[in-house]
């Protein structure tokens, strides 16, 4: 009569860790699938503008404003840039293209393009001067030539629309601002352009969110290098770019010291009015965000460790989704050789990754939309995270390793300067 009894004792005991395992897989998965939903909508909703470009009235008589180009090496773009702000219907205005020892065609277009306008003048920049790296002192030696009351940058991959100027001065002048940057609409032609800008874009936004970058009483501050709009006055008792000589990512460095000085930093949805096409391939765009990425990690070494640890999790949340499926469903269909419990949960658990990865998709398709990108696009975010973790990866050991990185023929090491 005993057997009997210490059998039942035996069967409870071996039914015991099945019921206890089917409720901490339950609750893990249930945690994962609030923890993922709450973490996306969280990355997804701080790139929303709180400011976008309108029409406005300028001022009579209107202030001077000079238009200030960088170029080095930009044969492919510099004609409709500088044919864009030949078209501006701003009245008083005055155009410095700064050719910065250009060895392709650039200098031979732009002698072309002055002769239609007189109101473009070309620099012919010097060699580096020590502690220099390349556009903060192309851009200074157009500032030092210059004389509007207001100064404009604009990236020689940026095309302007006839109103940009006017509209965003008058929209800077309404808002009292004294720096005025514009997010430009970003062309995107090639799958990989489509692929990964989307999500470059997204990340750009979780790290500066533009209503705090609008918020004087926050610190976080950051300007876009395609169009920079800002006061003589200000860049001036800011020390302009020889301040911030040795960076790199010079229009966030700029932005940082008007913000830090007490000055109105503006960050508008510019897209009605410039666009801009970056990179035209992987290669391009890998070189490019490889030194993007590298020379921010080399400003900012506290961000190393997030950004090797982010290029880490974002890939293998993206392969844990499918096996989290994968596990559940199995589950589900009686298919695992483990008893862990009814099928319903199993269920339960496949749903929840399912939906997790339904809304991410869900939010990228409104993203790259938002971006004028096909919403399939969102089936390709887990190869864009894939590249984006590489380039991390990669810029992060040339820092640590202090081999640098070329750009456009220059050599930047993790050294200062």
């Amino acid at each position: 009569m005993p057997f009997p009894r210490a059998s039942r004792w035996k069967r409870r005991r071996m039914d015991l860790p099945c019921a206890w395992s089917e409720h901490v897989y339950l609750l893990l998965s249930t945690l994962s699938f609030l923890i993922g939903i709450a973490l996306i909508t969280f990355l997804h909703s701080r790139h929303r503008l709180d400011v976008v470009v309108r029409p406005g009235t300028v001022p009579s008589p209107a202030p001077s404003v000079s238009v200030i180009v960088p170029a080095r090496n930009e044969a492919r773009n510099i004609r409709a840039c500088v044919e864009s702000l030949f078209s501006q219907t701003y009245p008083n205005l005055e155009f410095i293209v700064v050719d910065d020892r250009s060895t392709d065609a650039t200098p031979v277009i732009l002698h072309r393009l002055a002769r239609r306008d007189p109101r473009l003048r070309i620099v012919h920049g010097t060699d580096l001067p020590p502690g220099w790296v390349g556009k903060p002192h192309a851009l200074w030696q157009g500032y030092n030539v210059s004389r509007g009351e207001w100064l404009c940058f604009v990236d020689a991959d940026t095309v302007l629309a006839p109103q940009a100027v006017a509209t965003c001065l008058a929209q800077s002048l309404e808002h009292r601002a004294d720096l005025y940057t514009i997010l430009t609409d970003q062309e995107m032609v090639t799958f990989w352009e489509r692929t990964l800008l989307p999500l470059i874009m997204t990340a750009i936004s979780v790290a500066y969110p533009p209503t705090r970058v609008n918020d004087p009483k926050r610190r976080e501050a950051i300007a876009n290098g395609q169009f920079i709009l800002i006061r003589r006055e200000v860049y001036e008792r800011v020390g302009g770019h020889a301040a911030i000589r040795d960076s790199i990512v010079e229009d966030r460095d700029l932005a940082r010291r008007v913000k830090d000085a007490g000055y109105r930093l503006l960050l508008a949805d510019g897209r009605a009015v410039a666009r801009t096409r970056m990179y035209t391939s992987l290669p391009e765009m890998w070189e490019g965000w490889t030194k993007n990425v590298f020379l921010g990690l080399k400003s900012e070494p506290r961000l190393l460790p997030l950004g090797v640890l982010g290029a880490l999790i974002a890939p293998l949340s993206m392969l844990a989704l499918p096996l989290w499926f994968l596990a559940g469903a199995l589950w589900g269909l009686g298919l695992l050789p483990w008893d862990v419990g009814p099928a319903w949960v199993g269920g339960v658990v496949a749903a929840q990754a399912a939906g997790v990865f339904l809304y991410l998709l869900v939010w990228r398709a409104l993203a790259a939309r938002a971006m004028r990108v096909p919403a399939r696009y969102a089936l390709t975010t887990p190869l864009g995270l894939l590249v984006i973790a590489a380039i991390i990866l990669v810029s992060a050991y040339r820092v640590l390793t202090g081999k640098g990185v070329i750009w456009k023929g220059r050599l930047y090491r993790a050294g200062r300067g």
